[in-house]
């Protein structure tokens, strides 16, 4: 694996508390594919429990600000980028499946040279999903997994997966309009949480057709059921039950079929990616994730 390469890119100092040093990186993961990971370090969290963060389908960092402040004041933050994201490099013809992405956190985290238990995977979304799948094989063994509604399958309607098959990339502009229609109708709950659909708009107009097409098709092939009953660790689903659009009936059959797991509903996907969302965090660490890093 090559050395991280630094990049020059946008300030995310706001994304942290001050005095936090943060730095952005491409990390070589794979033939073909770079990813950005932004780390977030605070002097005074040195010796403590790290995060590696992994965020949802075509999510953007903005959406996390909040989030990642509050995390920050007890965490260094390693946030991953996966490879459907605008932010990645891809040379030639790559996978976009659940499978490939885990392999590229398992690289990652090999990179970063964390031990075994001295970090937790938290994850969202797509980003949940993922690290269900990867965390099976990965080498340096978190210490417990914190998941915000992960994907147990990615319904795709047939007549979508038409659509999405037969697109050209550079007319991506034209079907968006759709897709925002068929999100605002039919998956998700406007009323309660306006700014869900406003923060998955924003995602949409910022991603990058020539990744999201196989990105849509591979996923629409993925169930998670199958592998859930080999998780061995400590695993903290957080939910939110007005939030359609990650089905919460199959958030609360995910947890019983973890075999270490336990489940708290924060009511809306805003809620989720809040400061009260990072003290479950710090709740769920102390209880079951000190408990697990080395002496």
């Amino acid at each position: 694996m090559k050395k991280p390469e630094p990049v020059i890119s946008e300030d995310f100092q706001s994304f942290a508390v001050p005095g936090t040093e943060v730095s952005v990186e491409m990390l070589d993961v794979a033939p073909g594919v770079e990813l950005r990971l932004i780390t977030f370090r605070h002097p005074e969290n040195h010796d403590r429990f790290k995060i590696v963060f992994i965020a949802g389908w075509v999510s953007l960092i903005q959406g996390w600000q909040e989030v990642l402040r509050e995390m920050t004041r007890d965490f260094t933050v390693y946030y991953l980028e996966t490879r459907e994201k605008i932010s990645s490099r891809i040379k030639g013809k790559v996978p976009f499946t659940v499978d490939a992405m885990g392999n590229d956190i398992a690289r990652a985290i090999e990179t970063l040279d964390l031990a075994d238990g001295s970090y937790i995977l938290f994850g969202s979304s797509l980003g949940a999903t993922t690290i269900l799948d990867c965390s099976r094989f990965i080498r340096r063994k978190p210490g417990c997994l914190i998941l915000i509604s992960p994907n147990a399958e990615f319904r795709v309607p047939r007549i979508w997966k038409i659509i999405v098959g037969s697109f050209y990339p550079p007319l991506y502009a034209l079907i968006k309009p759709s897709v925002k229609w068929y999100l605002r109708t039919f998956r998700l709950d406007l009323e309660s949480d306006y700014q869900q659909y406003e923060k998955y708009c924003r995602a949409l107009d910022a991603g990058d057709p020539g990744k999201l097409k196989p990105a849509v098709l591979a996923l629409a092939k993925y169930q998670v059921w199958d592998i859930l009953h080999e998780i061995p660790y400590p695993t903290l689903v957080i939910g939110a039950s007005k939030d359609k659009l990650h089905e919460p009936e199959n958030l609360k059959k995910i947890v019983k079929m973890l075999p270490h797991a336990q489940y708290v509903d924060m009511e809306t996907n805003k809620q989720t990616h809040s400061r009260e969302m990072v003290d479950q965090v710090r709740r769920f660490h102390i209880k079951h994730c000190d408990q697990n890093q080395p002496g």
